[in-house]
């Protein structure tokens, strides 16, 4: 009984925070219309398009209207070496995925967010020279899709905001 009471007074306590669903009324709310409105330019490099795919998955496909903003990437992709054995070989490695964003208003070229993204994941380095490219290829997969993830999210997060509601 105690800790029913409690359970209500705790959920009551919540409905009192502020806190919205970002995505509330679907496809037609402001954070998906105004996701739907971006086009992503052309990012360079092999994680340029990863990232430039992970992002267009997380976007709303668009409803034919011309895009309001443009989505401006640059990455910077680098491999470090963490454990070294007695022989100076290389154990583990760090891969390293960042990006500096920019969203572009086209009505006039004005910057609406300068922000930036990043991850980093650990790779073992083995015997197999393949294994160990497999494993790079596969942590850089996995960054270009935390790295757009994070993207969309500052994004959406920056369209649910009033001021912004298109």
């Amino acid at each position: 009984m105690i800790a029913r009471a409690a359970l209500s007074l705790a959920l009551l306590g919540l409905t009192g925070c502020g806190l919205q669903p970002l995505y509330s009324g679907g496809s037609s709310g402001p954070v998906a219309t105004a996701l739907a409105r971006i086009e992503v330019a052309p990012i360079a490099g092999k994680s340029g398009w990863l990232v430039a795919n992970a992002l267009r998955d997380r976007l709303p496909e668009s409803d034919g209207s011309t895009p309001l903003y443009r989505l401006q990437v640059t990455l910077d992709d680098q491999i470090s070496g963490l454990g070294v054995r007695r022989d100076d070989s290389v154990t583990r490695e760090r891969r390293t995925l960042r990006a500096r964003y920019q969203l572009v208003a086209l009505d006039g070229s004005k910057v609406v967010i300068d922000d930036t993204a990043g991850s980093d994941a650990g790779v073992d380095v083995v015997g197999s020279e393949y294994a160990t490219i497999a494993a790079e290829n596969t942590a850089l997969e996995r960054l270009s899709e935390t790295v757009a993830d994070q993207i969309v999210t500052r994004i959406a997060t920056y369209a649910r905001a009033p001021r912004s509601a298109p």
